[in-house]
C-alpha cells in the first residue's frame, strides 16, 4: 500500500512535468514534423522511471503519425531538459502516447444525440 505523502509527490511531479513538457514542445522543438500538440496528463510510474505522456494532436491522421515521430525523436533532448529544469536525479523515460479521449467524447456525444432526437421523434409519433 502506497503511503499518501508519495502519492502526493508523484501526483506533484506529474503535474510539473506535464507543464514543463507542454513548454518545451511548445517553444522549443524545432523539428518541422511536430505540429500543433498539447500535453493532456503526464501517468508517472510508481517508481518515476517512467512516464507516459499523454498528447492531443490537432490535424489529420497523417500530421498526426508524423507529429508522434517527431516526439518521439525528440524524447533526449526532452528528458536532458526535464532533469535540468526540474532539478531531477535522473528524469523519467517518456513515452508519448496520442490522447484520443477527446475524440471519443465527441463521438458519444453525437450518438447520444442521435439517440435523443430519435426517441424524441418516436414519442410524438406514438401520440398522433
Amino acid at each position: 500500500m502506497e503511503r499518501r505523502g508519495q502519492k502526493y509527490h508523484r501526483e506533484r511531479l506529474s503535474e510539473a512535468l506535464r507543464e514543463e513538457i507542454e513548454t518545451i514542445v511548445e517553444g522549443e522543438l524545432s523539428d518541422p514534423r511536430i505540429g500543433l500538440v498539447n500535453v493532456s496528463e503526464v501517468h508517472l510510474a510508481a517508481d518515476s522511471r517512467s512516464a507516459r505522456v499523454m498528447v492531443v494532436v490537432s490535424g489529420d491522421d497523417e500530421e498526426t503519425l508524423e507529429t508522434m515521430e517527431g516526439l518521439q525523436a525528440a524524447n533526449g533532448y526532452v528528458r536532458r531538459e526535464l532533469a535540468e529544469r526540474l532539478h531531477l536525479r535522473r528524469a523519467p523515460e517518456l513515452l508519448f502516447v496520442l490522447d484520443r479521449s477527446q475524440q471519443n467524447e465527441a463521438r458519444i456525444e453525437e450518438l447520444l444525440n442521435r439517440t435523443k432526437k430519435r426517441s424524441a421523434s418516436q414519442s410524438t409519433n406514438r401520440r398522433t
